[in-house]
């Protein structure tokens, strides 16, 4: 924790997420106003968003409810979905690779191909294909960014589960008559859990990005359920006469996945010292 507290840029990522957290947690509190409240006053007389003034820090969006509101419980959904999503991501890659990589063989080749399968789909038009298949919701758009981002991770634990398979206290655990449980989760998973620490934090950052881009395609968390993607979807024909509208949710969009790839690339190198400087 100290080595990744000395660097600068992870600190600054750490306060950023620390912020978007504290935010989403105290929205019911922070929060001046309900999400989906509409304000009588909320609109100019011609019926145009108000800019950001002393009442509406953010201004208002295009039927009058107050965006800092609607940022501060969009950032509940984004942090969901990505914790969510990410986790059961994990999770399934997590278990594809460790079983494909120890059992290799046609077990390993089956996982691996399918996994394979999978990468050969573009995500965001799979995503899109699984999220118009299923009715979006918060949960349904969590499951489906999963199904699409758990391959990644596969590779990764694959190979080096089947590195460490192939070490001397592997051998003399089976030696010993160690069953295969007992090999795969009290040996090999420790090993792992510095590259899915690293893989959990960076992962994040994806998840939200590909939370915003489907709500902006209007497939992903549905209204009025604010989320920051289609915060920018409901109110894009206004890019030009209220930017705010778009700027705003797209800097936090922006922000809030910057803040993850710092976190996540000093995790890699403090846990990692072999990857230090790679890409």
């Amino acid at each position: 924790m100290k080595r990744l507290m000395e660097r600068r840029l992870a600190l600054l990522g750490l306060v950023l997420i620390v912020l978007v957290v504290g935010a989403a947690v105290l929205a019911p509190w922070i929060a001046p106003y309900a999400p989906e409240e509409q304000l009588f006053d909320g609109l100019t007389l011609e019926g145009a968003p108000l800019p950001p003034d002393a009442r509406f820090i953010m201004g208002t969006d295009l039927l009058g409810r107050d965006l800092f509101s609607r940022i501060l419980y969009g950032a509940q959904t984004s942090l969901i979905i990505g914790v969510v999503a990410n986790g059961l991501a994990l999770l399934i890659g997590t278990l594809v690779g460790l079983v494909a990589g120890f059992f290799r063989g046609w077990v390993g080749a089956v996982l691996m191909r399918f996994t394979d399968l999978m990468m050969a789909f573009p995500a965001l038009l799979l995503a899109i294909c699984l999220a118009a298949i299923f009715k979006p919701s918060l949960w349904i758009v969590a499951l489906v960014i999963a199904l699409v981002n758990w391959v990644q991770t596969a590779r990764v634990i694959y190979t080096e589960t089947t590195s460490l398979a192939e070490r001397d206290f592997i051998a003399a655990e089976r030696t010993l008559g160690a069953s295969t449980g007992r090999i795969l989760f009290r040996h090999i998973l420790p090993h792992l859990v510095p590259t899915i620490i690293v893989w959990g934090t960076l992962g994040i950052s994806t998840t939200v990005l590909l939370e915003a881009t489907l709500s902006f395609l209007g497939v992903g968390v549905q209204p009025p359920t604010p989320s920051w993607g289609n915060i920018i979807f409901e109110n894009q024909t206004y890019f030009q006469a209220a930017p705010w509208l778009v700027f705003i949710p797209g800097a936090a969009i922006i922000l809030l996945a910057l803040a993850f790839n710092l976190v996540g690339d000093a995790l890699r190198d403090v846990l990692d010292p072999t990857q230090r400087g790679r890409d």
